[in-house]
């Protein structure tokens, strides 16, 4: 029986898989390529030696010399494959400039991937703590979030350029420097970019047991500042006004909050309060981190907290709200779903399941959503204990994603998504 041709054949299984046909498991798996697949182990080797490389290199947020000698590892790997390499300068002071690459082909679509390199550690962390594989984990700082993936998108372009591969207009690789304080180095940037391409392929880290990301939640930290008055603890402490006991009875607010889940959560991650020991403290701050589903619970929150802050309990005590909004949710919708219907079909080449999800963690794809360009997230090595000193990610996961990676960069040039209008 002739067998039809393998894009054919994947074609179908996504036809199918979209209409819900209960006829797809009675159709052959598609056939893996066997030349991309035995490519990607070749090179597992070397990504990880780059991978070790930039992880061993302090870069957390605002890190600007961190951050320039890691894009100072990364820019002649993509120098070398013909693509023009800009680095634009960060939007505001302090962060590091942004990287974008740029290859040009022969086709018709136009791909972006973006990906970070800051991290959330402090400079320093790589003295103590470095790049390190035992068994199926690596684990060190930003080895998952995201090093990983960005490894993983430049070892996927050498493989594609040594093929031949160009039926692409446009493949673009933008490296952010600032996305772990909601990307306010690079906003115009990236608006610029999502506006100008077809898709966005998101390189944050895959979730365990293996899973891409459809579904993210949005980011926004709440500041409430309350202002007192200071006085001699021991001398005269009934003439002060005790910021830190108000910011205690506004905090007890969060109290009715949900903490954790698949919706609304706010919790506490910044307080302080005091000067010296002996002075009753004058101001006190909160940092309360919201993430939201749904951008109305936003206003939600602040409503609250507002109402909280013009009933004060300590006399003579001021209470202000502030917001700080980082990255808006990137919600349900059936452009990403589209894109996921893709993305398992390649895993079923290599004989793999290919989960879906969602989580807390923001990131530029739902930027992405909010221009209309269709955005698939969650494409980097699966890993798990991120912004903590246990990060980790599953290296049995590199060479799949890697292939997963350069398969839908084939698939989407010869099929590129259509733009569309956003809901609200």
């Amino acid at each position: 029986m002739t067998r039809a041709p393998r894009r054919t054949r994947t074609a179908l299984l996504i036809a199918l898989a979209t209409a819900g046909a209960t006829a797809l498991p009675a159709l052959a798996a598609p056939r893996r390529d066997d030349g991309l697949w035995k490519a990607a182990e070749a090179a597992r080797e070397g990504q990880l030696k780059l991978l070790e490389t930039v992880v061993n290199i302090d870069s957390g947020t605002g890190d600007v010399d961190g951050g320039r000698r890691v894009l100072d590892v990364l820019a002649p790997r993509l120098e070398a494959l013909g693509a023009r390499i800009e680095r634009v300068p960060a939007e505001i002071p302090g962060l590091p400039d942004n990287l974008v690459a740029t290859l040009k082909g022969k086709g018709k679509a136009r791909i972006l991937m973006i990906g970070h390199v800051d991290t959330v550690f402090e400079p320093g962390t790589t003295a103590k703590w470095r790049y390190a594989a035992n068994g199926n984990r690596a684990t060190g700082p930003g080895v998952g979030d995201e090093k990983g993936g960005v490894v993983q998108a430049i070892t996927a372009l050498e493989i594609l350029s040594a093929r031949g591969f160009r039926d692409y207009d446009t493949l673009t690789l933008l490296v952010e420097t600032s996305e772990e304080r909601g990307s306010p180095g690079t906003r115009a940037l990236i608006d610029r970019l999502v506006k100008s391409h077809d898709v966005e392929l998101n390189l944050e880290p895959g979730d365990a047991p293996d899973k891409i990301t459809v579904w993210r939640k949005g980011s926004s930290t709440f500041n409430i500042d309350v202002k007192g008055r200071p006085a001699h603890a021991g001398v005269a402490p009934q003439d002060g006004r005790n910021a830190a006991t108000e910011l205690v009875h506004q905090l007890a607010t969060l109290d009715g909050l949900p903490k954790s889940g698949d919706g609304l959560t706010a919790n506490l991650t910044i307080l302080q309060a005091g000067s010296r020991y002996n002075i009753i403290p004058e101001n006190a701050r909160a940092q309360v981190n919201v993430r939201i589903r749904d951008k109305a619970d936003l206003d939600r929150v602040q409503a609250t907290l507002e109402e909280s802050a013009r009933n004060t309990k300590v006399p003579d005590t001021r209470v202000t709200v502030s917001r700080e909004n980082s990255f808006p949710p990137l919600p349900d919708n059936p452009h990403t779903d589209a894109l996921a219907v893709r993305a398992k079909a390649i895993y079923a080449e290599m004989g793999r399941d290919l989960g879906t999800g969602g989580n807390g963690g923001a990131s530029e794809s739902a930027l992405s959503y909010e221009a209309g360009t269709p955005a698939l997230d969650g494409l980097g090595p699966v890993g798990g204990g991120f912004h903590t000193d246990k990060e980790w990610i599953d290296l049995t996961t590199i060479t799949p994603r890697t292939y997963l990676l350069m398969r839908m960069i084939q698939d989407l040039s010869a099929r590129p998504p259509k733009r569309f209008t956003p809901a609200g």
